[in-house]
């Protein structure tokens, strides 16, 4: 990407400090009892389950952020899918730019420098879970069309596509498993959240991050918190993630550990439980002499989902704390943002936040 530009200069208040304690104080979390069986809850011994569930719950309530190790997913997919990553971003622009996203297509490859959000540092590729992946074709209330996303490949490298598959199958049997743990962590049945991804928005992304020439300058990805209801992440070997602890607001840097992936809870997930756990902030630092990738799952509910705190979870003493969101209509005003600028600012669930 070259020399930074002043535009690319993160504002003072953005700015990442120099010193970041190291977030040896991340739970890592073995979900080695789920592997005996494919209807591993029902069929697992319950101390052993009993003992999962505390930990997630634990995690959620007290970092938003976890890491799991033992959890099925295989590696080799994950490697696989580490080296294709790596053979696309390592092409000539131009040819890059054969699959990039635009307003219609909104799958697909894009560089920062070209978004609104140009302190960002990095290249892009998205492609979403099912395809056609069902959405409002309008950001207006009222319009009730849908829309049908497809996902762009490129010709190089060939096996993209059915590698990226592959690999997403299994990041929703890992992100679904652990739903079932965070719903038994909050007295629910273990598939009282399934329900809502039936025809699921999920999508998975590559970043890149290349080597950057003034690092204290810029970040890989700005503070922000994800929207949907839960993020399943892997990354190399270059560590860059930094999570803002909860209990005193410092930023922690994530080591990486070899076959983990590390898990956070999402907006949606929030909503749901009506505050009892919470999104946390997290950005990416980036290396002056390392490229790093990472490549998260983000799991959506479908698009005809009316996110609100579940009644379950809710009462006289715990009133709902959310008005009622649309999903599709909140995922379709955040992909019209990356496109054009809106009347309004990013939407975010403090907007739905009922003043009790």
């Amino acid at each position: 990407m070259g020399e930074i530009d002043p535009a690319f200069v993160q504002a003072p208040e953005h700015r990442p400090k120099l010193s970041v304690i190291e977030a040896e104080g991340i739970p890592v979390i073995d979900m080695s009892p789920l592997l005996s069986s494919d209807d591993a809850i029902s069929n697992t011994d319950p101390s052993a389950i009993e003992e999962l569930v505390r930990q997630v719950g634990s995690a959620c309530k007290e970092w938003g952020f976890f890491q799991v190790i033992n959890h099925g997913a295989p590696l080799e997919s994950k490697q696989r899918i580490e080296s294709v990553g790596k053979k696309f971003f390592a092409q000539n622009l131009e040819e890059k730019k054969k699959v990039r996203r635009d307003i219609v297509k909104v799958m697909g490859y894009y560089e920062t420098e070209h978004t609104k959000n140009v302190r960002d540092w990095k290249e892009v590729f998205d492609f979403t879970m099912e395809e056609p992946t069902l959405i409002p074709a309008s950001i207006d209330p009222d319009d009730k069309e849908i829309t049908e996303w497809y996902n762009q490949w490129p010709e190089f490298p060939p096996e993209m596509r059915e590698t990226f598959q592959e690999y997403a199958h299994h990041m929703e049997k890992l992100a679904l498993k652990l739903m079932e743990l965070i719903a038994m962590s909050l007295g629910l049945p273990p598939k009282q959240f399934h329900g809502f991804f039936k025809d699921q928005t999920s999508w998975i992304r590559l970043n890149y991050y290349p080597p950057c020439p003034n690092p204290d300058l810029v970040l890989g990805c700005g503070r922000h918190k994800d929207s949907g209801a839960l993020t399943v992440l892997a990354q190399d070997e270059v560590p860059g993630l930094e999570v803002r602890r909860k209990s005193d607001g410092e930023w922690v840097l994530v080591k990486p550990l070899p076959d983990a992936y590390i898990i956070n809870v999402g907006d949606v997930i929030q909503v749901w439980c009506n505050d009892a756990y919470e999104s946390v902030e997290h950005r990416v630092m980036l290396s002056a002499d390392k490229a790093r990738l990472s490549y998260p799952f983000f799991l959506f509910p479908a698009h005809y989902t009316n996110v609100q705190p579940l009644e379950e979870l809710t009462d006289e003493q715990n009133p709902p704390k959310y008005r009622p969101y649309n999903w599709g209509k909140f995922l379709a005003t955040r992909k019209r943002s990356n496109f054009m600028k809106l009347d309004v600012e990013n939407i975010q669930i403090h907007h739905f936040r009922i003043n009790n």
